[in-house]
């Protein structure tokens, strides 16, 4: 009898750490760049991957970015708030896949685009 508990509470545990999620977990990023990277299994506390980025409205060049879990109700929303009389923006976007909070897109303006798409069509 003994061993059929612990063989019961063997496969409770395999299939509850099966749920956790992997995430790549980035403590500082800059310019797409992180400091401090590595992965980590999700908690029940914090089932979420995501990646948030922390823009400063002073200046363009001062945005950083992290990536790690976190809890349900602190994902998909954004945040504003001053420091020093400077404003910020944190945004949080949440993923639900082992390591879905990799690295975030480039994303061109309009004019970039635009410009990329002539050179491409000039060649040719």
């Amino acid at each position: 009898m003994k061993n059929i508990t612990w063989v019961c509470a063997a496969l409770l545990a395999m299939f509850v750490t099966g749920e956790s999620l992997t995430c790549n977990t980035c403590r500082v990023g800059f310019a797409g760049k992180c400091l401090f990277s590595s992965t980590g299994t999700c908690s029940s506390l914090e089932p979420n991957c995501y990646w948030g980025k922390l823009a400063f409205n002073i200046s363009r060049l001062m945005n950083l970015e992290t990536q790690g879990c976190l809890a349900s109700s602190l994902c998909n929303q954004t945040e504003s708030g001053s420091l020093l009389t400077a404003g910020y923006t944190v945004t949080r976007t949440c993923c639900s896949t082992d390591r879905c909070n990799g690295a975030t897109s480039i994303q061109l303006s309009l004019t970039a685009a635009l410009g990329v798409a002539v050179v491409a069509t000039w060649n040719i």
